[in-house]
């Protein structure tokens, strides 16, 4: 496994044992709407937008997190080389906590947000153009697809729940910042298939 997905699934599980020995690291640490403050009394601060990524909620929540790092991680570590790929993922992770921030600011949401989700569907999302024939086996169904189609069935599905609000708990539409955020840094870039995703 590349260098820079070993180092970012380490900090991940070193920082979810913290977690377990000081739970109070949610407070400051996860990310906080920005008018949390007058209604729940814990203030948003810029260091959020990064450290939210590396607080999970539960060892479930870790565990895909770190197993779509490393399946989805390392290919395009490989391809980008460590450092782009690092930078790439951060950017990944900021636009999705950006996005996340106002789609609370418009609905009134007071929740925090942690887990490195939205990274990982930059990720994904990479995958999907520099790879778009590879095949990926789902987990349920167990259906084998192309990368492009499984990632945009996927985007399409996060939209959908997003919108709906039929799933609450799970950040959507920061996976999807995520994704945004990836789509703009490979387009600056000079990305390269990125027609492609669409099936």
């Amino acid at each position: 496994m590349p260098p820079g997905t070993t180092l970012l699934i380490l900090a991940n599980v070193a920082v979810f044992f913290l977690e377990q020995l000081a739970p109070g690291l949610i407070g400051p640490f996860a990310l906080w709407p920005l008018g949390a403050a007058r209604e729940v009394g814990v203030t948003f601060a810029p260091w959020q937008l990064v450290t939210y990524a590396f607080l999970h909620g539960g060892l479930m929540h870790l565990a895909f997190n770190m197993f779509a790092l490393y399946m989805f991680g390392g290919a395009i570590e490989q391809v980008f080389g460590t450092r782009r790929y690092i930078v790439y993922y951060f950017v990944c992770a900021i636009s999705a906590a950006l996005t996340q921030l106002v789609f609370a600011l418009v609905t009134g949401g007071m929740y925090p947000v942690v887990g490195a989700s939205g990274a990982v569907f930059g990720l994904l999302l990479a995958y999907a153009m520099y790879f778009p024939n590879n095949r990926v086996m789902l987990i349920f169904p167990p259906i084998p697809m192309q990368a492009r189609t499984f990632v945009f069935l996927y985007a399409a599905l996060e939209l959908f729940l997003g919108v709906s609000g039929t799933q609450e708990g799970v950040a959507h539409f920061a996976h999807l910042g995520g994704m945004i955020g990836g789509f703009i840094m490979l387009r600056w870039w000079g990305g390269r298939r990125v027609r492609r995703i669409i099936p």
